[in-house]
């Protein structure tokens, strides 16, 4: 960030085949993760989404799975996600709303909004399912709620 513009780094994700095992599954998350926490840190905060519910059980242990997997590698250099009080965590429908513009916004109107506040172009290209996009907006979020970035200075 360069007076208080927030500049995009690097975005990725990782998918995981849904055919392996969780365990197998979760080594995948931990070691993409763990490549790039020694690629890119010394990091300030380590932020994630606040899970609401999943889909089903199937859902919600994939979910669960990739955030013990996470902390592991996170864990390995010395980081650790940032605990929130109630009421501070970031939901979809508040990342949904600072950066889409409406708690019900869309993935594709999250990632115009990420596009916007990061000055990229209209065709910059996320990773299908938009995994990184959402990605940005919740870091994008944090530093709008914490008064860290000027939001019109960015989206110009």
């Amino acid at each position: 960030m360069k007076e208080r513009i927030p500049t995009l780094v690097y975005a990725g994700s990782v998918a995981t085949d849904t055919n392996i095992n969780h365990a197998a599954r979760s080594v995948v998350v931990e070691s993409f993760i763990a490549q790039n926490v020694y690629e890119y840190m010394p990091f300030e905060i380590v932020l994630r989404e606040d899970f609401t519910s999943g889909k089903n059980k199937d859902a919600t242990r994939a979910v669960f799975n990739s955030w013990t997997a996470a902390d592991r590698a996170l864990n390995v250099f010395g980081y650790e996600s940032a605990k929130f009080k109630k009421g501070e965590h970031l939901t979809p429908t508040t990342v949904k709303k600072a950066v889409g513009g409406s708690g019900r916004a869309d993935k594709k109107e999250v990632a115009n909004g990420v596009r916007r506040l990061l000055r990229l172009p209209d065709d910059y290209p996320f990773k299908d399912g938009n995994d990184d996009s959402d990605a940005c907006a919740v870091i994008l979020t944090y530093l709008i709620r914490e008064n860290l970035i000027d939001t019109e200075a960015a989206a110009a």
